[in-house]
C-alpha cells in the first residue's frame, strides 16, 4: 500500500504512530544540541593526545578547499596533518619543537619554516598556532577566533564551525576520533624527503589544494 493511501486514512487513535515517531525524532534532535556536561568538556580539553579522520571545508582569503584529512597531535606542540590522495598522501605536514615541515611525496617537493600561525596560514589557510589547532579540535576555542560552534558526540566534538582570525570559514566533520592513546614518536618526525626540491609557501599550498 502506498504512503499516500496511508496518509489519506483518518487516524484511528488520538496519537497515531507517525505523530509519535515525529515527537521522538524532535526530542532526539533537541537532546543532541544540548551543551555537553562540564566533565566531558574538561576531559577533552585535558587530552594529551588525539587521532582523528576528518572532512574539512575551508573558505579563506585566496583559498577554497574541501578535503579529507588524517590528524594526530601530542601536546604541547607536536601536530601531524595528512591529506590523502588517490595514490598515497598528497601532503604530510608535521610541527614539533617550533618547526614545520611539509612534504609532497608525489611531487617530490618539501616546504619548511617556523611552526607559527603565519606559516600555517600560508601553507594550509588556517591562521592558528599548533596548540590552537589542537584546542579547536577538542572543543576549547582560541579567543582569537571570531566565531566557534561545536556539536558534540559522547566525548568529543563531532562537527565544528569556526571563523578564523582572518575571516576564513572553517568547517570540520569528525568521522572518527580518539584521545589518550599512544601516538608513535615517528608520526611527528620530518617525513622522508631526501632529494626533494624546496618550494615556497605559495607553491606548497597549490600542490595540495589544486590551486583553488
Amino acid at each position: 500500500m502506498s504512503a499516500g493511501a496511508l496518509a489519506a486514512r483518518p487516524p484511528r487513535s488520538p496519537a497515531p504512530l507517525p505523530a509519535v515517531a515525529t515527537l521522538l525524532v524532535a526530542s532526539s534532535c533537541a537532546t543532541a544540541s544540548l551543551p555537553p556536561p562540564a566533565d566531558v568538556v574538561a576531559r577533552a580539553r585535558e587530552a594529551s593526545s588525539y587521532r582523528a579522520r576528518l572532512r574539512v571545508s575551508l573558505k579563506a582569503p585566496g583559498l577554497r578547499a574541501r578535503t579529507s584529512a588524517l590528524v594526530a597531535f601530542r601536546r604541547p606542540d607536536a601536530l601531524r596533518i595528512e591529506v590523502p590522495g588517490p595514490a598515497g598522501p598528497r601532503l604530510v605536514a608535521v610541527t614539533r619543537a617550533g618547526r614545520l615541515a611539509a612534504v609532497f611525496p608525489s611531487e617530490r617537493a618539501v616546504y619548511s619554516g617556523p611552526a607559527r600561525a603565519a606559516e600555517l596560514q600560508a601553507l594550509l589557510g588556517v591562521a592558528l598556532e599548533p596548540p590552537e589547532v589542537m584546542d579547536l579540535l577538542v572543543g576549547t576555542p582560541s579567543p582569537r577566533l571570531k566565531r566557534y560552534a561545536a556539536r558534540w558526540g559522547p566525548a568529543l566534538p563531532r562537527r565544528i564551525e569556526a571563523t578564523l582570525p582572518d575571516g576564513g570559514a572553517l568547517k570540520v566533520t569528525v568521522e572518527e576520533a580518539e584521545t589518550g592513546g599512544s601516538v608513535p614518536e615517528a608520526a611527528f618526525a620530518d617525513p622522508p624527503h631526501e632529494g626533494y626540491r624546496a618550494v615556497d609557501a605559495d607553491e606548497a599550498r597549490s600542490l595540495w589544494s589544486g590551486g583553488r
